[in-house]
């Protein structure tokens, strides 16, 4: 996914007239400008990673959102949120199923040779890079712990 295909994602949405969707694009390319700014200035190009990594820390943000508005009993925002979450979701690769996750944490387990949870950063610096964009992060650590913590068991 690139800053040009987002583009043209929002000119698209604003003809349907899709009035969330415009307004989530509007926000994500306005991160991305942001992020582009900060990387490198006026010349700086976000590459599709870039993209990438700015679509996950909205969806991330959505999520914590979500949570505090459940929280303090927000409804009419927690719905709000969902809506602009699910618009990004589409915007990410396919995730992967917590089965294929689980695997691929044994098996990170297995190579890094971590034993307790002193170990988890071991084993999240392992997984991550060949997960990036594929899982949520939260997710992720998740299972490493489980893992970790039954393996002490």
């Amino acid at each position: 996914m690139s800053k040009s295909d987002l583009q043209q994602s929002l000119r698209e949405a604003m003809l349907q007239k899709d009035t969330i969707r415009v307004s989530v694009l509007r926000m994500l390319l306005s991160a991305i400008n942001y992020y582009e700014i900060q990387k490198g200035g006026a010349g700086y190009e976000a590459t599709a990673e870039d993209v990438l990594s700015v679509i996950e820390k909205e969806v991330k943000q959505h999520r914590d959102s979500i949570e505090q508005f459940k929280t303090g009993n927000r409804g009419d925002l927690v719905e709000k949120e969902q809506a602009e979450l699910s618009v990004l979701e589409k915007y990410l690769p396919e995730q992967m199923s917590e089965a294929d996750l689980q695997k691929l944490v044994d098996a990170a387990v297995t190579q890094t040779g971590a034993k307790t949870q002193q170990d988890m950063g071991k084993v999240m610096g392992y997984l991550m890079p060949n997960i990036k964009g594929k899982a949520d992060g939260t997710l992720v650590s998740r299972l490493v712990k489980e893992k970790l913590t039954s393996a002490n068991a």
